[in-house]
Parts: structure tokens; C-alpha cells; sequence
């Protein structure tokens, strides 16, 4: 299993990185480069089927689904695809049933090996799909957003929404390999990049305060897409996952605190409809939330909180929640998989590069809300 230990921060090799999830017998890469989708080993060792299935979505399939089907088709006799709607609104069982449709339909057998070719929403589904069909089938993530690589990518959390509530229907299950190609980032709107970075942002609180610092003083290279410090931002953020994982697979502990921020930032999402904002957005401010209900526990200062603060708001995230109301936050955040007993569970900080997690007064976290929607 993992260490216990944190690895130091430290400067990205040359040419492809590799942070490894260890789970024992279910160990997997993350490959972290440039051009990995061009590269002949890039796909060596994953598992030979006779069918593929590459799941994708409208906005990036057209972009990278031939590039990906002409690198692995040397492993599979025949590379189908499917494209699903773009957008965390379809998120759903009946975007899902795409996926089971098309497998149905070629006749795939346990061996079908899946591909997740997009973000987060791609990734999520694709491994859901891929967790029910036959009991389990083998995928791979190819994740092409920021948040993904850096996120939801890593770690096997798959799910679907509901319309009470996020992530809440969904299993774990741990893919056969990650592949961040950083070039796939080039493609990336700048509001999908802005988002991808809040959950960049959201490891230093939470474990890592050289790593909090080198963001502070990189925060422009990010902004410009610099691909060294992109590179370094990926990295350090999927060897904290890792290692978090590593130790936690299926969020028992100490896995929780990478929902720093979510909590809030969840009811967002829910309550505003899925897709209005986007899951980046909604992290972000929820981490302003988080920040000051840490401090109002006395668990970290006011400047603090605002270190924090600051930070998300370089980066031209929001930083204050819509005005949805106490009590509409309060009941979704009821319903959040955190929440034990119906009483709600928050991520908080303290000290800095620390987190846990615990329950708040009701009255202080109604004042949170107040101060930070708008």
C-alpha cells in the first residue's frame, strides 16, 4: 500500500512522468507527457480484446477520436465508438444507456476493453459503464481537461447524477491506466482550464503547503498554459491523490478530504441545475466557503481564510455562491455522501496543509452562506 508518508515536491523529469496508484494487485500508471497519444508504448501492457469501445462526447470526440483509435487499434481487432451529449446536465441514466446500448448491439463480450476519451463527465460514466456491464469490463481513462487529469480521472470514483443530489449513484472501480497527454489541453476553452485549476488549488490546503506556495508564485505561468508548470501541477496534484488513494480507496477516512470545498460546492451544482455551473466553478467557491467555516471553528486564522480566497479569485473564479437561499443549501448538503445520521459533514482546515473533517453549528453555517452568496 501507499506510504505514509507525503513524497516532497520536486521538478518534473524530461519527457513522460509516471505516478503510480498503488492498490496491490490492482496497481495502475498515470502517464503525465506530451503526445502520449502518439506514442507506440503509451498503450503497451493494457489488455488485447477483440473489441473497443472508445465513449466520448460531441465536443471532444470529433477533435481526438481518430488520433486514439488509430493508436490502439493495433491491440484490438475492431475500435467502435460512441459519442454522448456534451455537458455535466447529461450526466444521467439515460446518457449512461448510450453507452450500455452500444455494447449491446456489437455484441461486446467481458473482454471489451473501454476507453474514456474527454473530462470529467466522460471519465465518470465511462467507468460506471464499464464497472456494471457483464459485472466488470476493463478501462482506461484519457482524460482531456484539466480537472480530470489532475481529478476525476484518478482514483476509480464513478457515478452519475440524480436530481437530489451529485455523484450519488456510482461505484468504485479502478481503470487499467491513466493517460494525461497534455497537448489535449491546447483544445481546452479557458473556462474549462479556470475550473480544472480550482481542484489544482484545493491540494495545497488540504496537504501540501510547499506546494500551496510554488502555486502562489506560478499562478500566471498556469494561467498562460505554460506546459512545464501545467506539467509539475499535474504531477504534484495526482502524486497527492495517489497517495491519498493509496491509503483510502473507498473513502472510509482520510479519501475525504479531497472533497474539500465540495460540499458546498455540490449543493451549488444541484440546486442551480446541473450544467449551469460548471463542477470547477462550484468547487472553488465552496473551498471560499469551507475556508471561512474553518475559521469560524477557530481552526485556521482570518488571513488564512483569505490566503485561500485570494488564490481562487486570480484565477477569475467565482468566489461568492448564488443566493439560493439557507435552507435550499442545507437540504442538499443533507443529502451529500458525507453526511452521517442527516447531519452534514464539511471538509475544514487547520491547520493549514491539513484537513478533517467534522460537523458545524447550524447557525454558524448559515452565517457562512450569507457572507459568501451573492
Amino acid at each position: 500500500m501507499a506510504s505514509t508518508s507525503l513524497p516532497p515536491l520536486s521538478s518534473p523529469s524530461a519527457g513522460t512522468s509516471t505516478v503510480q496508484i498503488d492498490l496491490g494487485d490492482r496497481r495502475y500508471d498515470i502517464l503525465i507527457g506530451e503526445g502520449l497519444l502518439q506514442q507506440a508504448d503509451t498503450f503497451q501492457g493494457l489488455p488485447k480484446s477483440s473489441k473497443a469501445l472508445i465513449v466520448t462526447n460531441t465536443t471532444v470526440g470529433p477533435l481526438y477520436t481518430a488520433q486514439l483509435r488509430a493508436a490502439i487499434a493495433p491491440f484490438h481487432k475492431d475500435v467502435l465508438d460512441v459519442e454522448l451529449p456534451d455537458g455535466e446536465q447529461f450526466k444521467d441514466w439515460a446518457t449512461l444507456n448510450l453507452i450500455f446500448t452500444r455494447l449491446l448491439e456489437e455484441a461486446a463480450d467481458r473482454k471489451t476493453v473501454l476507453y474514456a476519451l474527454g473530462g470529467g463527465v466522460v471519465g465518470d460514466m465511462t467507468g460506471f459503464a464499464a464497472a456494471c456491464y457483464m459485472r466488470g469490463v476493463p478501462f482506461v481513462q484519457v482524460p482531456t481537461t484539466l480537472l480530470a487529469q489532475v481529478d476525476s480521472s484518478v482514483g476509480g470514483k464513478t457515478a452519475i447524477n440524480h436530481p437530489a443530489g451529485k455523484n450519488m449513484i456510482g461505484a468504485f472501480y479502478q481503470p487499467q491506466r491513466v493517460i494525461c497527454d497534455l497537448v489535449t489541453l491546447d483544445t481546452l476553452p479557458q473556462r474549462e482550464l479556470l475550473a480544472g485549476l480550482a481542484e489544482v488549488i484545493k491540494y495545497g490546503p488540504i496537504a501540501d503547503l510547499a506546494f500551496l506556495d510554488w502555486l502562489e508564485a506560478n499562478m500566471d505561468r498556469l494561467l498562460a498554459r505554460d506546459r512545464t508548470a501545467l506539467k509539475l501541477a499535474i504531477q504534484r496534484s495526482c502524486e497527492i491523490k495517489a497517495w491519498v488513494v493509496g491509503q483510502d480507496e473507498k473513502e472510509a477516512g482520510l479519501r475525504a478530504i479531497l472533497n474539500y470545498g465540495h460540499t458546498f460546492g455540490h449543493a451549488i451544482e444541484a440546486g442551480l441545475g446541473y450544467g449551469e455551473w460548471l463542477h470547477g466553478e462550484a468547487v472553488g467557491t465552496g473551498m471560499v466557503m469551507a475556508a471561512d467555516l474553518s475559521a469560524r471553528l477557530g481552526l485556521i486564522d482570518a488571513g488564512t481564510a483569505q490566503r485561500i480566497t485570494a488564490l481562487i479569485a486570480r484565477t477569475g473564479l467565482p468566489t461568492k455562491g448564488p443566493k439560493l437561499g439557507a435552507e435550499r443549501y442545507l437540504e442538499l448538503m443533507q443529502v451529500d455522501k458525507k453526511a452521517e445520521g442527516g447531519e452534514i459533514r464539511f471538509v475544514v482546515i487547520g491547520p493549514l496543509g491539513r484537513a478533517t473533517m467534522q460537523g458545524a453549528p447550524e447557525q454558524m453555517v448559515r452565517d457562512v452562506i450569507a457572507a459568501h452568496t451573492a
